[in-house]
């Protein structure tokens, strides 16, 4: 009863209750009696109950020594609270009362893990997590431009791009595309100070951004200066690196491929832009003047 009526009380015990369950969760009643206090303080209020998920009980489904059976209990939880009918509405830019995320970065980082592992790597329970996924990265990634979470989002997903997994690597180069378009400025300068730490992954969301260039190019293009200024950066840190004959030089080749490829195209994208504008009113009016011709043949 006082989990359902004030289910935020849930929240103050969570620092002992991580500590213990860690520690004990081998014990077949530890994980159910967890998922039961969540489950009855999420009755209260979803965004309670989510958070407490997120933080207490997901990274323990990623221990290889968790047991199949209190990972079905957890994943049991989390379907349950998805599936409320008002989950999407109340959960998506739903905070604590503090201003606490659901989904913080690192949490969202150990999601990603679990939702897309390499194909040798997949077990029973990952199709579960690609079906509550879709939602948890809603909650994750909303609110996400104009906040610091952006910049620990991008250099999470730009990491998680660069460690070989390609499954993974495709959902993180995404993510890290749609961070750039909808955060222009400050992703853009993050990406410029860690490129180099990043080499590998920075070559796959280059390419990534070539090849969808015309899903992001209307943004893109209507705000060029902070992707010109990061693009020349590139080029800049590409030709240091193939004159010195670093041992990957190779990279900064593939990289400086694509930044030529983007630099073409942002040095047309005033023209292209005016172009579609121009072709959109002269469609515009012929569509009027078909109309009108079309209603005075009938008179």
């Amino acid at each position: 009863m006082v989990l359902r009526r004030r289910p935020h009380s849930l929240i103050f015990s969570l620092p002992a209750m991580w500590t213990d369950i860690s520690a004990k969760y081998r014990k077949l009643d530890e994980v159910p009696f967890a998922v039961w206090m969540i489950a009855q303080a999420s009755r209260g209020d979803l965004s309670v109950g989510l958070y407490s998920w997120a933080h207490v009980l997901l990274p323990l489904v990623a221990d290889k020594k968790c047991n199949s059976q209190s990972r079905d209990y957890i994943l049991q939880l989390v379907e349950n609270i998805l599936s409320n009918l008002d989950a999407s509405t109340v959960l998506v830019n739903g905070t604590l009362s503090d201003g606490k995320r659901l989904i913080p970065p690192h949490v969202f980082e150990g999601l990603l893990r679990l939702t897309f592992p390499a194909s040798s790597a997949r077990v029973k329970d990952t199709e579960r997590f690609e079906s509550t996924y879709p939602l948890l990265k809603e909650v994750a990634l909303a609110g996400a431009p104009g906040s610091e979470t952006v910049k620990q989002i991008f250099t999470s997903t730009l990491k998680l791009a660069g460690e070989g997994n390609a499954i993974l690597a495709n959902e993180a180069t995404s993510i890290a595309i749609w961070l750039l378009v909808a955060e222009d400025a400050d992703c853009f300068n993050l990406w410029d100070s860690i490129y180099e730490e990043n080499l590998e992954a920075s070559v796959a969301l280059l390419k990534k951004l070539v090849d969808e260039w015309k899903d992001h190019s209307l943004k893109l293009s209507s705000s060029p200066g902070d992707i010109k200024r990061t693009i020349k950066s590139f080029r800049i840190k590409n030709v240091i690196a193939i004159s010195d004959g670093r041992a990957n030089a190779s990279l900064y080749i593939d990289a400086d491929k694509s930044c030529k490829v983007l630099s073409g195209r942002l040095s047309r994208g005033t023209g292209c832009l005016i172009g579609t504008a121009i072709t959109a009113v002269l469609l515009a009016a012929a569509g009027v003047a078909a109309a009108a011709i079309t209603k005075v043949s009938f008179l």
